[in-house]
């Protein structure tokens, strides 16, 4: 037997609200973080000009407390780079979001990221795009990352303990690539394993102080530069060191 309560307009509208109140209590409380990794894209990435609603919802979903230390989790939200071990740091929010944005992605894209560092950048191309492949020169970074990414349940990111100068033949061409490490140049076997028409992204320049964030087309096997302001990255290691 069916039993039929009639609720009042009133009586509707308390229980409505407690509903509301009770499901925002245990989300907070399944996920502490909420509220500061909203208050991080509204403010330091949406209210800074970052549009693409693509990397807007991927950085509001993505737990970047999950990336850093026990002892910085309280300041994983905060528009800063933060460290990571081995002299390495995971990037200002904002400068994910500005270089995520500028490479202008698509769902069926694959991509190359030179400098996994702590998988955070990895995670936010992950929900973009089909295929992210990410190479790390330190071992135990890539170790880390790799682990972490399976952990949290990423099937899309391929991660290989390399150096990063040489790019990953074995999946080019790239419909993007991203560099998170500084370098004086931008390494021929990257531009040759860029797609015509992609783009790539590296800070640009001096590996000492600052360095300015170009971005790069690929058009008829020639590069065409955008430069989007100064950025302070740490420099890449390995070969490029030696082709200066």
């Amino acid at each position: 037997m069916l039993f039929k309560k009639n609720f009042s307009p009133v009586s509707l509208v308390i229980f409505l609200l407690a509903f509301a109140l009770f499901s925002a209590s245990y989300i907070f409380a399944s996920d502490p973080y909420l509220q500061k990794r909203e208050g991080m894209v509204n403010h330091d990435i949406k209210g800074r000009g970052i549009k693409d609603k693509k990397v807007l919802e991927a950085m509001e979903k993505i737990p970047r407390h999950l990336f850093v230390d026990d002892y910085l989790k309280d300041r994983a939200y905060a528009d800063h780079p933060l460290p990571i071990g081995e002299g390495q740091t995971i990037s200002q929010p904002y400068v994910v979001a500005l270089m995520t944005e500028a490479l202008k992605l698509k769902p069926t894209d694959r991509v190359l990221e030179i400098g996994t560092g702590s998988g955070y950048q990895a995670a936010v191309l992950a929900e973009i795009v089909k295929e992210v492949h990410t190479i790390e020169i330190r071992k135990s970074l890539a170790e880390k990352a790799d682990k972490r990414l399976k952990d949290l349940g990423y099937k899309n990111i391929k991660v290989k303990y390399a150096d990063g100068y040489f790019g990953w033949e074995e999946f080019a061409p790239f419909d993007a690539i991203i560099l998170t490490a500084s370098a004086n140049h931008i390494p021929p076997p990257l531009i040759m394993q860029l797609k015509e028409g992609g783009r790539l992204i590296i800070p640009l320049g001096s590996t000492v102080y600052y360095q300015t964030l170009t971005l790069a087309t690929k058009k008829k096997n020639e590069l065409y530069l955008e430069q989007m302001g100064s950025v302070a990255f740490v420099p890449m290691t390995g070969d490029v060191q030696k082709k200066r």
